[in-house]
């Protein structure tokens, strides 16, 4: 022990020791840089299959968007062709609503004209009870009237005759 702290046999151990720990060192390096290894290839894959699963949610996720799209846009289309038919129908309303009011006025008038018409006509009949009066009784006049000259030619012609017959005897 006389030139260093320790003996050549002691240093030939820590040599060793040196040496086992190194090995070992390496070793347990190797063996964590092979999980490692194993860990990362193992993170790839789980990486791939979450990417093509994500690309696979990607591409439902697109057709899902047009197909919202397409529904938007038929939704989109409906709720005009519903307004149109709407507008259609209250014009249609408007129209049918317009046409009974002009019947109705139609109606009103050809109402009040049958009134006036039938006032008309039952005037026109009392003018004509009243002028056929007044015919009957110019007529029974008339009649009379020539009844008393031919009772008056009658006397006249029987005068007229004895008058005759008289001259004549």
């Amino acid at each position: 022990m006389g030139n260093g702290v320790c003996s050549r046999r002691q240093r030939r151990i820590f040599q060793c020791l040196l040496l086992l720990t190194v090995v070992c060192g390496m070793m347990y390096g190797g063996m964590i840089s092979y999980e490692m290894h194993k860990q990362l290839k193992r993170t790839e894959a789980m990486a791939l299959k979450y990417q093509q699963h994500q690309e696979s949610l990607s591409a439902q996720l697109q057709v899902v968007y047009e197909h919202r799209s397409r529904l938007e846009k038929s939704l989109q289309k409906e709720r005009l062709e519903h307004k149109k038919a709407k507008e259609d129908y209250l014009v249609y309303k408007l129209e049918a609503q317009q046409s009974l009011n002009k019947e109705k006025n139609q109606h009103e008038d050809l109402k009040k004209q049958y009134y006036e018409l039938h006032e008309q006509h039952q005037l026109q009949g009392e003018d004509h009870n009243r002028l056929l009066d007044e015919h009957k009784e110019r007529y029974s006049k008339l009649e009379q009237t020539k009844e008393v000259e031919v009772s008056q030619l009658k006397g006249t012609h029987y005068n007229a005759l004895q008058s005759v017959n008289a001259a004549a005897d």
